[in-house]
């Protein structure tokens, strides 16, 4: 245990957009992964709508796992697990809702089960969180839709009360919007604004509509902390061992990466040390 200072360092996007049907929140999911990563071939989209993303196929050569039911929780980790290791930089789960509630999913699985009720949370709850830590935990930018629950309000156009759909609560475990850096909901007329925001670039901010260049504001932001190159620098001017240890435990996200430069600035000063001391120790025989 130890007190550090406080320091931004660069990030991997977990962002969703949470909407009703029709408020554009594929199309959106897309665009804003084109401008994160800038190559439609490093996309990728795990489709649990009956292919839907595949309408979208003129935008760009992006990459589609399918899934269908049952949607439980460890299919969405094997999914997300293949995409990383297939070194995709954005990973679209559209949707995350299917792990909640579709068939195969949580509240299925639940509602099936025998037994007391509270137990059976006990049983299902880790299969969750599992679900959410292989989210938080991966190397890609993530980017989550959410359906919402839909209901109807009667505005004014043209003089005239007509129905309008809008969006409620996310379908999803309540607090699973605490997991993300950012949520954004969508209204039917695809206008965006932001619920959650830990960037500072959309709270409090007008409604807007998402374009490719949302993705290049959140990749500025992402890429806005220490990089690994800052990292590399410090070592290779680190004069003590302690210095060095120090680098070690302050980047354990590069500790894989950059172990090798680790040992090589080691054994620099460590033979820089030995050759003062040797050096010193010459001359204090020699002054004697």
């Amino acid at each position: 245990m130890e007190i550090k200072k406080a320091e931004r360092k660069q990030a991997k996007m977990k962002l969703a957009l949470q909407g009703p049907s029709g408020s554009g929140k594929t199309y959106s999911a897309l665009l804003l992964a084109f401008g994160l990563c800038g190559s439609w071939e490093k996309i990728v989209v795990i489709d649990t709508e009956n292919g839907s993303s595949n309408l979208y196929a003129q935008l760009g050569d992006f990459n589609v796992i399918s899934l269908s039911a049952p949607y439980s929780p460890e299919k969405f980790v094997s999914a997300i697990n293949l995409a990383e290791a297939s070194n995709m930089s954005v990973i679209i789960t559209d949707s995350i809702s299917h792990e909640w509630e579709a068939q195969g999913g949580i509240l299925d699985m639940h509602g099936s089960m025998t037994g007391n009720s509270f137990t059976n949370w006990s049983k299902l709850t880790p299969r969750h969180n599992s679900f959410v830590q292989s989210i938080l935990n991966c190397s890609c930018h993530i980017i989550g839709t959410i359906r919402s629950k839909q209901d109807y309000v009667l505005t004014e156009k043209n003089g005239k009360h007509v129905p309008e759909k809008v969006g409620l609560k996310g379908v999803t475990r309540d607090g699973m919007d605490y997991e993300f850096t950012a949520v954004l909901d969508l209204d039917i007329k695809h206008n965006a604004t932001a619920s959650k925001d830990r960037t500072g670039l959309f709270m409090d901010k007008p409604q807007f509509i998402i374009t490719d260049n949302t993705g290049r504001k959140i990749r500025s932001w992402c890429e806005s902390g220490n990089n690994i190159s800052d990292v590399i620098l410090q070592i290779q001017r680190s004069k003590s061992i302690n210095v060095l240890r120090e680098i070690y435990n302050k980047y354990p996200e590069h500790r894989t990466e950059l172990e090798k430069l680790f040992k090589e600035q080691r054994s620099i000063i460590e033979a820089d040390t030995y050759t003062n001391e040797l050096t010193l120790n010459t001359s204090e025989n020699g002054t004697s």
